[in-house]
């Protein structure tokens, strides 16, 4: 497996607030996993709508070719 990257990111203190109240909920998961796992959610939310899409426009009806 290839290594993992870092990613910094800057959010307002009310976000880190909303993830931090998240990852307690879940229980006590850190801040950073809550975060990592949302964005990750998302972005294979956002491949299958785009996977939606470009399935809608091939010819022949909704099938990825």
């Amino acid at each position: 497996m290839k290594s993992m990257k870092k990613v910094t990111l800057l959010v307002p203190p009310e976000v880190y607030a909303f993830y931090e109240k998240v990852g307690q909920m879940a229980g006590d998961l850190p801040v950073e996993r809550v975060m990592a796992d949302s964005l990750l959610k998302l972005a294979g939310e956002l491949s299958l709508e785009m996977l939606h899409k470009r399935g809608k426009d091939a010819p022949g009806g909704s099938q990825l070719r």
